[in-house]
């Protein structure tokens, strides 16, 4: 039985878990690179962002919600006033970056304000789970900046034709797509990739069946760029670069949501809720902060960061779909703007650096840094006054 004061709290937190929802969706700049290479208009980036968001959050929502459930501190279970105070610090601290456009890492404040909450509640740290964090925090802009500006160089060559490039870029997107967990195709035991499913159809060694799906996937998929862009080199081009960014916002949706109802879940524990519901209910949040907020983000990354075109944009969008897609299969809380800033900034420096603006990078570098200290100081020094009280 749930009592009237829980069942208020239990409401405060889905307003505060909500509202987190809605400011992580309106930090959400997967298209940035498609308006900036103008080939869509702000207003249907944030649309479509939010369509795939959605999605994301419902198919693969699943791994990152648990980690922040339960996954960052040991020993103790966050209490009802301590994840309305994470949730409410953390969406705050968004909220401000959203509004004055830079882009302060979602995944830096909620999880600052998580281990602020669990710490003041007694709690032990989960080292082995901040190694992890921390590791692929610190490696993000070198491995996505990295890749994009590799790509970047590539699709700069004159002899290397939009004609090879567009279906060779589509199967590598093919091969991360095949490996992608989506919980609908093995739910008893937390998701399967299209490639493990196909490899146990195939009469084959394990291992070599999964090489072999995988590269099938890849093949398809380039395939029908190839048939594509022999129609039209421009048409091919733009399909492959609408498809990577609703991949990239559905990577977005599996891997930020949990930043916003993985604290609630242990709330709402009394009422034996599935965890699909609570997925639906973030995703819905995010949608419509996509819809309302993301234009001031998605202007900010695809004109203040650097001028991108669609060449560059495609090699910006295939690490940042890599990554994410990482994220979401180890269930690590991760910024999806460091990821797609650091894809941006990359593929910008192919172009000699010139179109990068340098302030902006660690004006927004520095707002991640303070964001995740501030978060944790805050959310820590708040719920030590409350249980004063």
């Amino acid at each position: 039985m749930v009592g009237g004061g829980q069942l208020a709290l239990m409401g405060v937190g889905a307003v505060a878990s909500f509202f987190m929802a809605w400011t992580v969706g309106a930090g959400w700049t997967p298209y940035a690179p498609s308006v900036g290479a103008r080939t869509m208009s702000i207003m249907r980036g944030a649309l479509f962002t939010g369509i795939f968001g959605i999605l994301g959050a419902v198919v693969q929502g699943a791994n990152v919600t648990e980690a922040m459930s339960a996954g960052l501190i040991e020993g103790v279970t966050i209490s009802p006033i301590a994840a309305v105070i994470a949730l409410t610090v953390a969406a705050g601290l968004v909220a401000i970056g959203v509004f004055t456009g830079y882009p302060l890492a979602t995944a830096f404040t909620a999880t600052g304000a998580v281990i602020g909450v669990g710490l003041a509640l007694g709690g032990q740290p989960a080292y082995a789970k901040y190694q992890q964090i921390l590791a692929l925090w610190v490696l993000t802009p070198f491995i996505c900046g990295g890749i994009a500006y590799g790509l970047a160089r590539v699709v700069r060559r004159d002899d290397v034709p939009d004609e090879y490039t567009i279906p060779l870029f589509g199967g590598l997107v093919g091969l991360i797509l095949a490996n992608s967990p989506f919980t609908f195709l093995a739910p008893e035991s937390g998701g399967a990739s299209i490639a493990a499913v196909l490899a146990e159809a195939l009469p084959l060694q394990p291992l070599i069946g999964l090489i072999s799906a995988t590269l099938l996937v890849g093949i398809i998929v380039a395939v029908l760029l190839l048939v594509d862009v022999r129609a039209s080199v421009r048409q091919g081009q733009r399909h492959l670069l609408f498809g990577i960014g609703a991949l990239v916002s559905f990577s977005a949706g599996g891997s930020q949501v949990g930043l916003a109802v993985g604290p609630l879940v242990p709330m709402l524990t009394p009422l034996e809720l599935p965890l699909l519901v609570i997925l639906v209910f973030g995703g819905l949040g995010v949608m419509f902060g996509a819809l309302m907020g993301s234009p001031r983000m998605i202007k900010a990354l695809a004109r203040d960061f650097s001028s991108l075109g669609p060449r560059r944009a495609t090699a910006a969008l295939i690490p940042a779909f890599a990554i994410a897609q990482t994220a979401v299969l180890f269930g690590i809380p991760v910024s999806f703007n460091e990821i797609v800033v650091s894809a941006v900034v990359g593929s910008g420096y192919a172009a000699g650096g010139g179109q990068t603006s340098r302030g902006k990078i660690l004006y927004t570098i520095l707002g991640w840094v303070v964001s995740l200290l501030l978060s944790f100081i805050i959310a820590f020094g708040l719920l030590a006054i409350v249980k004063m009280v």
